[in-house]
């Protein structure tokens, strides 16, 4: 097998969009990630992701962005404003739990301390399952550590949220209750076209639990290098402290140039489905490993200019070029969540007031409101059970109370 690597940011694109080069990033991880979207390729591909394409669309974003996340959103942060400290990391996860869990379709018995504890650690474990090849520990032990959490998540959350679609469902059929009444999210979705899907259970179950973790892993790491790179420019140009809280655009714009440079996976790997000729790698075949290196291609000086590796929010992009790079993919496998983490990117005639910003830039903006700062006397610590560049813990303190930034 010959393996090659792209680096440039147009042959990286060029690889992306190649329909003839399948996933091969996710293999060690098929204990959580066999058969779901994003390791599928083809006709099967195509039709589950237009099946779930459904759910992700412009009204649905509008609907999360300004109805239901600003309220999960304060009501976390309130939780920590007392001890006056947070671990960014730590926080990421709990914010985004709630979400991730309501648009795939996941409902909770309760909310209650025990519900929440068991959704957090879930999502932990299946984040280790998606990043399984780059995990530094024992993966036979994670492999059985993951398929006891799917077991559990299948029994306590995934079955009764089975159920109650399904009855949802049976009443629309006999028209008890119209179209709007039906949950909006992937699970419907997937129960819905079940029969044209080849979604065996033990699929659907992986597919729900993926959904579960692929909306919050992606933020919560977006969101901690986003509020590094803030923290440290803002200490060298304090004169944007103030900004950042008023002018959300250019808060948006800071949250997509720290996206360019830390996207969430380092690399997208790709095996050939039959002989292909990439400009940059020239022939490969099947057997073959193609490399992206989008941290890499993100940090193309040709593209983005001789300062590519460094912070920048003012810095002028080519035209039509994504301000956050190749992070959310190209191709088939482009991010179907990629406006709801990242919202759209603001044109001339933008109003700050009706724009959609994406999670990331929300909840950044709701911790720099409290004055959230990084913890001087407990520094952040990268995660040292990836090979992934995360942060592992990231302390930070408020300097402003729930009355003050009102």
């Amino acid at each position: 097998m010959t393996t090659l690597e792209i680096t440039d940011y147009e042959a990286a694109a060029e690889a992306l969009r190649q329909r003839h080069l399948r996933q091969g990033l996710y293999d060690e991880g098929a204990v959580l990630m066999d058969k779901v979207l994003v390791n599928l390729h083809g006709d099967e591909h195509k039709a589950r992701r237009t099946t779930e394409a459904k759910v992700f669309r412009k009204d649905f974003f509008n609907y999360y962005e300004r109805e239901v996340f600003p309220a999960t959103l304060e009501e976390t942060i309130r939780s920590y404003l007392k001890s006056g400290k947070a671990d960014l990391v730590e926080f990421g996860y709990r914010a985004m739990m709630n979400l991730t869990a309501d648009f795939a379709g996941l409902d909770r018995p309760d909310h209650s301390a025990e519900t929440v504890e068991t959704m957090l650690r879930l999502l932990r474990l299946f984040g280790l399952g998606a990043t399984l090849a780059h995990y530094k520990g024992d993966k036979e032990e994670a492999r059985r550590d993951i398929r006891a959490g799917l077991q559990e998540f299948d029994e306590k959350f995934l079955q009764p949220s089975i159920k109650r679609r399904l009855e949802a469902l049976e009443k629309l059929e006999k028209g008890e209750i119209g179209e709007d009444d039906l949950p909006r999210d992937v699970l419907t979705v997937l129960l819905r076209n079940r029969d044209s899907l080849d979604l065996p259970d033990d699929v659907l179950l992986r597919e729900m639990a993926f959904f579960f973790v692929a909306g919050a892993q992606t933020s919560i790491h977006s969101l901690t290098h986003a509020m590094h790179e803030i923290f440290t420019w803002c200490e060298k140009h304090p004169e944007d402290w103030e900004r950042m809280v008023k002018d959300r655009l250019f808060l948006q714009r800071c949250v997509h140039e720290s996206t360019r440079l830390h996207p969430s996976s380092p690399v997208a790997t790709r095996t050939p489905t039959c002989p292909v000729h990439l400009k940059a790698a020239g022939d490969v075949n099947e057997g073959d490993m193609v490399v992206i290196n989008l941290y890499a291609a993100n940090r193309d000086t040709s593209v983005f200019g001789p300062d590519a590796a460094e912070f920048n929010p003012y810095r002028e992009l080519p035209p039509n070029m994504w301000p956050y790079g190749l992070s959310f993919g190209l191709g088939m496998h482009a991010c179907l969540g990629r406006n709801l983490a990242a919202g759209v990117e603001p044109k001339e005639d933008t109003d700050p007031d009706n724009h959609h910003y994406g999670t990331v830039t929300l909840i950044c903006h709701a911790l720099l409101r409290y004055g959230a700062r990084p913890d001087k006397a407990n520094p952040p610590r990268m995660d040292e059970k990836t090979e992934r560049p995360n942060w592992g813990v990231y302390p930070i303190v408020f300097e402003k109370s729930a009355a003050a930034a009102a």
